[in-house]
């Protein structure tokens, strides 16, 4: 089975992030989005993505940090069960609801 890498679309005033977001992946999808102003809509869109592990809560933490540095807001839309499942493990839920 071939994956598709995490892909983030910033075309819009959100941003869309499809395929398997994962440790293989997370890394360069992390520093693409540096390459960008956050969404001016404060919202990043997960429907589309596939697959996720650690890496995934780990990349939408460190939107959030930056978000904050930079005194912007910053929600989550459309976040697949198995990332809430492990944003619950961890305890940071309500990290990223916010």
């Amino acid at each position: 089975m071939i994956e598709e890498r995490a892909r983030l679309d910033t075309s819009g005033d959100r941003w869309a992030v499809s395929g398997s977001l994962v440790m293989d992946s997370a890394s360069a999808l992390l520093d693409a989005s540096r390459a960008h102003a956050l969404p001016s809509a404060g919202l990043v869109d997960l429907a589309r993505v596939e697959r996720v592990d650690s890496a995934a809560v780990a990349v939408m933490l460190a939107w959030k940090r930056r978000a904050v540095a930079e005194g912007k807001s910053l929600a989550f839309t459309g976040l697949p069960q198995s990332m809430a499942s492990l944003a619950a493990l961890y305890g940071v839920q309500e990290l990223l609801a916010q």
